[in-house]
């Protein structure tokens, strides 16, 4: 007997029968379908000529629809009016469509399965509202737009034959109810229908295990496990077992038995039941060892596959720290507005690309030493949580409420619809490892979500994960707050003197609490900093330009590289900034993804999108400004006189676990990059977790020009050292 048929056997043996036998079967429907359009909700068009990828949005259709993401919401209006970025228009009351369609009426053909006693049909997220009809039987509609869509086909599918599904989406924002949220971002012209995650029909039966929920306990080495039974059938007991393995063994993996229970139903009930089952020698997933369990569930009549990390992630008031699994860690990363670049042009087929999407999320965050992101104003396809979940990083998971103007949407909101979408957002993310804190709005102030919505949802999270709520206030005792401290803000909001970098000198003390802070201020972390963005081309957004002006950037004969080298050195200058003085738990740049367009008023840092090419001195500056030994000079001066030495203070953050040492070096750098003018050495040592003062004495450069003081710190056991911080002066 051959070495695999061992294997297979083995196999076999410890997987019980009842965890293969009972198997729900579930059906891709993912590919190109069939669409066409209506003006009415209930008006099934006549013409499917058009095809369209799913997942994907509906301006991919071929051929082209036209004016399709054409819709102008209330928001929008007043924000392009008030910056004055097209011409001033009336209100349009909840939105303006340009468009002639209400609806996209999506079709495809499948086959379905051999009988089983029930089938459900799954539209992961789809927007502008979802309705379902499968063999002319209309199935149900879903309000959501950032949750997925569950419908019972049980009724109208055909077994063993050809089966006909539509799905209708809203072609914008318009067709919504006024009390149901469909995404609030009044700096986001094109609004862009579409299914953009996955389908699929699952059919198994009774009893159905409808949910699974696992949550972690690393104090304890196991983890609980709620799981949802449906009974559409007679009275029965369920024999519910679950089997815990790794996602990807490794030598030497424990064995873990089959946990086991009888749980009586009746006719027709719906019962949760929570377990504990022990991990014996758990690995824990952290973003530098992300590593997966797989938990394996089945009752006699179906089965379930649910991927998990042994993970836990908390905020302390009293320190002020965010502690990953116990301990201390400080989040380092970007926020990522996807919805926005939904509506770019060249946006494309490329959220849909796993390719393009682990570049993203796996290669360049590694390259860039960043550990986690927030996702802003529109949540990603689960494809991209599983990535994260893989690649080991945090992320902040956002619902998309969002209002520093007048929130008048708020006032039609329905409570109960909210806390409903709130518990599906929960539900579709919750054995995420990757999804380490709930976020329920952005630059937010509506009491609602703190003292009623949240309320009502945050215990279903077994994890109890962290809330951060806009500037609402921290929700929960340990619940952190979000600061966007806006420096180049000044420059549109305040007078002059306009701030610079030379600001920075000042402002090394503790920063007063951030708005939402309370008293004591909370754990804060920085999701958003700084007013600086510049679209692909070098050319200022709507929001930057009083900025580039003021910083005589935009007369003639400037050239876009002279406002790309300026960005990219003050925003890695005020990342070594935030990072130094450690009042922050977290400190994540806006915006690592985004769209570019005429009308946008933020942008990201890519030169070729496509390929995701960053703007070369953005990664030139920045990949050094996140190292996890973290250095800042405490000197912006534009100039200094020649040969005259001076001190310069530096700051050290260590954030890893080891004690950091080795050397700090200061030279002068001359307008070629060669070294021009004296040096000094020092030795450094940062404890872990550290923060370390040092002073450091070297004269100017003798002879007038321009220079570049260049701070590195050698950690000489680390392939990334060594972490290098610049300072522009012209020596006179």
């Amino acid at each position: 007997m051959n070495r695999a048929l061992l294997v297979c056997l083995a196999v076999c043996v410890l997987l019980p029968g009842p965890l293969r036998a009972a198997d729900r079967v579930t059906i891709d429907l993912d590919g190109q379908w069939s669409i066409g359009e209506s003006v009415e909700a209930d008006a099934i068009p006549d013409s499917f000529a058009h095809t369209v990828p799913v997942p994907g949005l509906v301006h991919l259709s071929e051929p082209a629809f036209a004016d399709v993401d054409q819709y102008e919401t209330r928001d929008f209006a007043w924000t392009m009016a008030h910056w004055k970025v097209l011409p001033p228009s009336e209100f349009p009351g909840r939105g303006r469509t340009r468009q002639k369609r209400n609806y996209f009426w999506y079709r495809r053909a499948f086959t379905a399965p051999p009988q089983r006693q029930w089938a459900m049909l799954t539209v992961n997220k789809a927007q502008f509202s979802t309705g379902v009809w499968l063999n002319g039987k209309k199935l149900g509609e879903h309000l959501g737009c950032f949750t997925a869509g569950r419908f019972d086909t049980t009724a109208a599918i055909r077994w063993g034959g050809e089966n006909t599904l539509l799905v209708r989406v809203g072609a914008h924002p318009g067709v919504m109810p006024e009390w149901a949220p469909w995404g609030n971002d009044g700096e986001k012209g094109p609004w862009t229908p579409g299914i953009y995650d996955s389908v699929s029909l699952a059919a198994g039966d009774w009893p159905a295990i409808e949910s699974i929920q696992v949550a972690p306990k690393i104090a304890t080495s196991e983890i609980v496990v709620q799981t949802r039974l449906r009974n559409g059938g007679p009275a029965t007991t369920a024999e519910l077992k679950h089997l815990v393995r790794a996602w990807k063994p490794r030598p030497q993996e424990p064995f873990r038995p089959v946990t086991k229970l009888s749980v009586p139903l009746a006719a027709g009930e719906e019962k949760t039941v929570t377990q504990t089952i022990p991990i014996t020698g758990p690995n824990l997933w952290t973003p530098e060892n992300p590593y997966l369990y797989v938990l394996e569930s089945a009752s006699q009549g179906d089965s379930v596959t649910t991927r998990f990390g042994m993970r836990e992630f908390r905020f302390d008031t009293a320190t002020r720290r965010a502690y990953l699994n116990g301990k201390v860690y400080y989040l380092r990363g970007a926020s990522i507005t996807l919805h926005r670049f939904f509506g770019d042009p060249l946006s494309k087929h490329l959220p849909w690309d796993e390719a393009w999407v682990r570049k993203l999320l796996v290669e360049i965050p590694r390259r860039m030493h960043w550990n986690a992101f927030r996702i802003c104003i529109g949540p990603a396809p689960q494809k991209w949580l599983d990535i994260a979940d893989e690649a080991g990083l945090l992320l902040q998971w956002e619902f998309p409420i969002w209002s520093d103007r007048e929130p008048w949407y708020f006032k039609s909101y329905r409570e109960d619809e909210m806390i409903a979408q709130f518990k599906d957002f929960m539900r579709d993310n919750w054995n995420h490892p990757s999804v380490a804190i709930w976020d329920a709005s952005n630059e937010t102030r509506w009491p609602a979500l703190g003292e009623r919505i949240i309320p009502a949802v945050r215990g279903l999270d077994l994890s109890n994960r962290p809330w951060e709520d806009g500037y609402n206030g921290p929700q929960g005792p340990d619940d952190p707050i979000e600061d966007h401290p806006y420096q180049f803000g000044s420059h549109v909001w305040g007078k002059p003197p306009y701030f610079d970098m030379p600001n920075l000198e000042k402002m090394t003390g503790p920063r007063p609490p951030p708005k939402a802070g309370g008293n004591p201020p909370h754990a804060a972390i920085i999701n958003e900093y700084d007013w600086l963005w510049l679209h692909r081309d070098g050319m200022p957004t709507a929001l930057t330009r009083k900025v580039y002006e003021h910083l005589d950037l935009l007369k003639p004969g400037v050239a876009a590289e002279q406002r790309f080298e300026a960005w990219a050195y003050r925003l890695a200058g005020l990342t070594e900034f935030w990072r130094a003085y450690r009042n922050y738990a977290g400190v994540l740049y806006l915006a690592y993804l985004d769209g570019d367009l005429p009308t946008c008023f933020t942008c990201d840092n890519f030169r070729n999108i496509e390929k995701l090419k960053f703007e070369p001195r953005f990664e030139h500056y920045m990949s050094q400004a996140f190292k996890p030994l973290g250095v800042y000079v405490n000197f912006w001066q534009p100039t200094l006189p020649k040969d005259k030495p001076r001190r310069f203070n530096v700051v050290l953050v260590n954030d890893t676990y080891e004690k950091a040492s080795g050397t700090l070096e200061l030279t002068w750098l001359d307008s070629a990059g060669k070294s021009a003018g004296p040096q000094a050495q020092m030795p450094f040592a940062v404890d872990p977790l550290g923060q370390a003062l040092l002073d450091v004495e070297l004269a100017a450069p003798a002879k007038p020009g321009e220079y570049v003081l260049t701070c590195k710190a050698f950690w000489d056991s680390k392939p990334w050292s060594p972490t290098i911080a610049r300072r522009m002066v012209r020596v006179e």
